[in-house]
């Protein structure tokens, strides 16, 4: 059984303990998290697919834990101007197990 859930503006593929990275969440580690926004469902051959959701579907995880994301450089140049930037970011995200799938 998987399903296939939106959130952070990103959809991911999930099916019962997997651990899967999203956008940070407001929830502290330990914490239960329920996804709504349940796009696809499949089980055993059968499948139900939303418009744009599925009604009563939702997705329940366990947030594990938070951190960031590995650096990114970003670096802006305009040759003969003398004009360069550089700046990094690192993205923070929210590490997810997937416990349940209600469908």
């Amino acid at each position: 059984m998987y399903a296939i859930i939106e959130t952070g503006g990103k959809q991911y593929k999930v099916q019962e303990g997997d651990v899967i990275l999203v956008e940070k969440l407001d929830a502290q580690p330990g914490e239960t998290v329920t996804f709504d926004r349940v796009l696809f469902v499949a089980k055993d051959g059968e499948v139900k697919a939303g418009n744009p959701t599925v009604s009563g579907a939702t997705v329940v995880g366990n947030v594990v834990e938070h951190g960031k994301g590995r650096k990114i450089i970003v670096f802006k140049y305009k040759p003969k101007k003398n004009y360069h930037r550089k700046q990094g970011h690192r993205q923070p995200y929210t590490k997810v197990r997937i416990e349940k799938i209600n469908a």
